[in-house]
């Protein structure tokens, strides 16, 4: 009968949207309200292995605090008791808003909105391991354990293909959110849940004083996903930094002008990036126009051709018109030997003893 009446308590408190917002760690433990602004894609990130026996893994998730949505790291936990799972709590759409429905432990995994929380939390159900008794057996091949402490495990690679969803959508319901909708048995086994454990509630308040872990500054890709042991005052995030006023002041402007569109801004951007590429190839192509012109004129240079061509036959001409005169020198060409006639050369000489020695042949041929 209790759980009968704080039912529309519960729900009363998913769909309120007048009240002012809940600190970080109230809203981590499901008391919800109602955003206008869906949450970032879940990150992809490595699971780091599971530290003891029976340690339960609990997804990392997006909160809300007071600059906004704030990533809570994935988390080994000690779970209440023995024989219980982990639900992990999910963003819906009610409305035009977004309202955050909290986890909790039961005997089965129940409805968790459809998000692909990753490490066999896919959308239904969980096939990352089972309880055999006291001892909870890890399904190694979707699960990463210490295998120096943990001996207790067996691998099953079919649940991969017969569970995994692959999208990274972080909310149910909505525009563009995923459209599982919770079968009667899931509505009873939270019913019967149990609320987080302090562990939980410490990871997801230390991760809401981190200026670090919220989308505003990380853009909606934090750098710390996950840690194999809760934080605490002895171990709290690495670089962690408070958060500002600025940092709240983002987030008020954001909601006033975002709305429901904000989670659209990384495709958003990425369409706008696509742009920018094209034009800067584009820029190239424009000065391959201009080079083309430059190119043409380099060939416009055959002018260089055209002065041989001249030349060459600038040269004939010459060439032809000195030819004539060395013919016409040939007739004083045919006066010299008469001037200088060999024949007078031979008797004024003392060739008069050469005739006898040529056996007085010349003499006969020039008679």
């Amino acid at each position: 009968m209790r759980i009968l009446r704080s039912l529309p308590a519960f729900m009363a408190a998913i769909l309120l949207a007048a009240l002012p917002l809940p600190s970080p760690a109230q809203f981590a433990i499901g008391v919800g309200v109602s955003i206008g602004v869906a949450p970032p894609p879940i990150p992809v990130y490595v699971q780091p292995p599971a530290p003891y026996p029976n340690y339960q893994w609990t997804p990392g998730y997006w909160g809300y605090g007071s600059a906004g949505y704030y990533w809570t790291p994935g988390v080994w936990v000690q779970p209440p008791s023995v024989g219980v799972l982990w639900t992990p709590g999910y963003w819906g759409g009610t409305g035009g808003g977004y309202g955050w429905t909290g986890g909790y432990w039961g005997a089965s995994v129940g409805f968790y909105g459809g998000v692909n929380y990753g490490a066999g939390y896919y959308g239904s159900g969980f096939v990352g391991g089972a309880w055999a008794g006291n001892q909870f057996r890890y399904n190694t091949a979707v699960t990463n354990v210490n295998r120096t402490t943990i001996h207790n495990t067996y691998v099953n690679k079919t649940v991969i293909n017969n569970h995994y969803n692959n999208s990274r959508v972080s909310y149910n319901g909505g525009h563009g959110g995923t459209t599982v909708k919770p079968t009667s048995g899931q509505i009873t086994a939270r019913k019967n849940g149990r609320p987080p454990t302090t562990d939980q509630k410490n990871q997801a308040q230390y991760a809401s004083n981190d200026r670090n872990q919220y989308a505003s500054v990380n853009k909606g890709k934090p750098t710390l996903t996950a840690s194999q042991k809760p934080f605490s005052s002895t171990n709290k995030p690495p670089n962690s930094a408070p958060v500002t006023t600025a940092d709240k002041n983002s987030a008020q402007n954001q909601m006033k002008s975002g709305g429901s569109n904000t989670n659209k801004a990384p495709t958003t951007q990425n369409k706008q990036a696509a742009p920018t590429t094209q034009n800067k190839q584009a820029a190239p192509t424009t000065q391959k126009k201009q080079a083309a012109p430059k190119t043409q004129k380099k060939q416009a240079a055959p002018a260089t051709q055209h002065k041989p061509a001249p030349a060459t036959q600038h040269k004939p001409a010459p060439t032809t018109q000195h030819k004539p005169p060395p013919q016409s020198k040939p007739p004083s060409g045919q006066g010299k030997p008469p001037q200088g006639s060999g024949q007078g050369k031979a008797p004024q000489g003392s060739g008069q003893g050469k005739p006898p020695s040529n056996g007085g042949n010349k003499p006969p041929l020039s008679r």
